[in-house]
């Protein structure tokens, strides 16, 4: 086994499903080498679960200023050889993108040949790894990815896909036909953070995920630079499952204020996804004029709607505004949102 591979789990207030991942991880039938478990803050006693379950055999410090790393040793179920569990608690919540951007960083630095990208809410089948890993000596492959299911069984259809860099609005993703899933091999364009094998070299050639997109999309603009180097192959038979659909949670430590937690879980992720999609647009639209004029008119779309069916419409207005803006200006302070609906109250 000459390549070793290094998944890179990120996690937020989700710790049983965590565990569950985490041994999902320890049953591979091509086992891992070694974790990289980017903790972003939670607060839901994280740390305290992976103690007492033996994944970690020393709490982080209270008080963070910066990033905490430690390195365990936990055992794989298949063969009992060690997979070095890398633990790092963040000091802050960063967004997924923040926490995958860490992880790939920090696994790339230590040397694995791959890295496995996935959310705290996945857990691959016994044989995911076992069935991506024939597809390692490929030359021009930089990405591998297994198929999504949701748990009643079904195919997370837009976690895969095509990129329309010519048509960004209202989705840049195009999802497979479901008759595709019955090839042995797709080749695509795009694959969510939810099982995205990643090369080394292609890491070494494109860097690491935007950071600064905090949450929403840093995937797809993740993908946009690995195809421009090789492949992204999709393998059907190698199975992840997606137990949580993303969505809005309370985010109590980014908000801090209980009387705006309920507006904020409504309207916070909807800001990051519209300036992220902004941002990709101007970035790398293949027509620059058809994508202003697509721009402006979800634009119009998004405010009409609000302003005839929101009932939070100065506020929904101001984010999609703000939203719009930033993407195109390229501004990537995450505490915007925090601040409008705050509205400068101390």
């Amino acid at each position: 086994m000459s390549d070793n591979v290094c998944a890179v789990v990120v996690t937020y207030n989700r710790k049983n499903l965590l565990i569950e991942c985490l041994e999902a991880l320890q049953k591979q039938t091509r086992p891992i080498q070694g974790i990289y478990l980017i903790d972003n803050a939670s607060t839901d006693g994280t740390p305290e679960l992976l103690l007492e379950k033996g994944y970690i055999s020393e709490l982080p410090p209270q008080n963070l200023k910066e990033p905490w790393e430690k390195e365990f040793s936990i055992s794989n179920f298949t063969d009992g050889n060690s997979i070095k569990l890398h633990y790092v608690r963040m000091y802050e919540n960063t967004g997924g993108a923040g926490g995958f951007y860490e992880g790939v960083k920090r696994g790339y630095e230590k040397g694995y040949d791959w890295l496995w990208l996935m959310d705290d809410d996945a857990e691959p089948k016994e044989d995911a790894l076992e069935i991506l890993s024939l597809y390692f000596k490929n030359n021009d492959v930089v990405g591998l990815a297994g198929s999504v299911l949701l748990p009643d069984g079904n195919i997370a259809i837009y976690h895969r896909g095509k990129i329309n860099l010519k048509d960004i609005f209202p989705l840049i993703q195009i999802p497979l036909n479901l008759k595709e899933y019955q090839k042995q091999v797709i080749e695509i364009d795009m694959a969510s953070f939810v099982g995205l094998l990643v090369k080394r070299d292609a890491i070494e050639n494109i860097g690491f995920p935007k950071k600064e997109f905090f949450i929403h999309h840093d995937d797809v603009e993740y993908c946009i630079r690995l195809r421009t180097i090789g492949k992204i192959f999709l393998i059907p038979n190698s199975v992840i499952l997606h137990k949580e659909a993303a969505k809005a949670r309370m985010e109590k430590s980014f908000l801090g204020r209980k009387s705006m937690r309920i507006e904020f879980n409504k309207f916070w992720l909807s800001y990051y996804g519209m300036r992220n999609l902004v941002w990709l647009g101007k970035q790398y639209s293949e027509n620059e004029l058809l994508f202003y004029m697509q721009m402006i008119k979800n634009l119009i779309r998004l405010l009409v709607g609000v302003i005839l069916f929101d009932d939070n419409k100065t506020l929904r207005i101001r984010l999609i505004l703000e939203a719009y803006k930033n993407g195109l200006t390229g501004n990537f302070d995450n505490l915007i949102p925090k601040k409008i609906l705050y509205r400068g109250e101390k």
